[in-house]
């Protein structure tokens, strides 16, 4: 958050910046002159990002110079020549969005600038829905991406973002599954369960009472000796005939 000179200190928050002259160089640092009723104080170690041997090397009394303010304190207000990060790693937690610049691709994914000591780092498989061969095909160098933090190791300094976790979810199509109990979990059934399912679509015989079961067997004793007589009453017919016919041709005695 940039301002501008006098300000109050009740607005001197970590990270504002603030523009003041160096009005002293001491072994340990430089006082900064700006428009306060408190000092501002930089640190030997807060000059550069690179070691400093001597503070005249990179600031000279009466120089202007812009710093941010780290912390007020009751008697000064500390300052830092070092733009401090956009993000520190105790204001990084899982699920907060953060918006940053594709800085570098790798085969397995995509490194993000978000103003952290180290770039987070975006797998393949979070860049997007569906599937993804290479980072390339979603993302390029130097693009600004949203993305949503899903882990922070402060140990091993690592930072784990995904773009697909801001994305709507796309829901997979699936057919409407026939209810078939005789088809079974497979859908094919098994031949057991087929030859059941034919069996009970074949028409079945009616069952006969006991009475009608008597009248049958009546009926089928009657046709029996009915046959019984007509075959009977054939052969005395073909014998009579066949003692005819021996008659007409035997000589007879006379």
């Amino acid at each position: 958050m940039e301002t501008t000179n006098p300000v109050s200190q009740a607005t001197l928050e970590p990270k504002t910046k603030i523009t003041g002259k160096v009005v002293k160089i001491t072994l340990a640092g430089a006082l900064i002159d700006l428009g306060q009723s408190l000092p501002g104080v930089v640190h030997i170690s807060q000059l550069s990002k690179d070691a400093v041997n001597k503070v005249e090397d990179v600031v000279k009394e009466g120089q202007e110079v812009e710093a941010w303010v780290r912390r007020v304190k009751k008697d000064r207000i500390e300052l830092t020549m070092v733009e401090p990060l956009a993000l520190e790693w105790k204001e990084i937690e899982p699920e907060m969005v953060v918006k940053g610049k594709v800085v570098r691709l790798e085969t397995y994914g995509a490194f993000v600038e978000i103003g952290a000591e180290r770039p987070g780092m975006i797998h393949v498989s979070e860049l997007t829905h569906g599937y993804v061969k290479t980072p390339g095909e979603v993302v390029k160098e130097g693009e600004e991406v949203e993305a949503k933090v899903l882990e922070v190791n402060r140990k091993k300094k690592q930072i784990k973002l995904s773009i697909k976790a801001l994305e709507p979810e796309i829901e997979e199509f699936k057919p409407a599954k026939r209810d078939n109990k005789r088809s079974g979990k497979g859908g094919g059934g098994s031949r057991k369960e087929m030859m059941e399912a034919l069996q009970t679509d074949e028409p079945k015989e009616p069952e006969l009472t006991a009475m009608q079961i008597a009248w049958q067997e009546a009926l089928n004793r009657s046709g029996a000796d009915k046959h019984r007589k007509s075959k009977s009453a054939i052969s005395q017919e073909q014998e009579d005939l066949l003692n005819r016919t021996l008659e007409k041709r035997l000589p007879t005695g006379g």
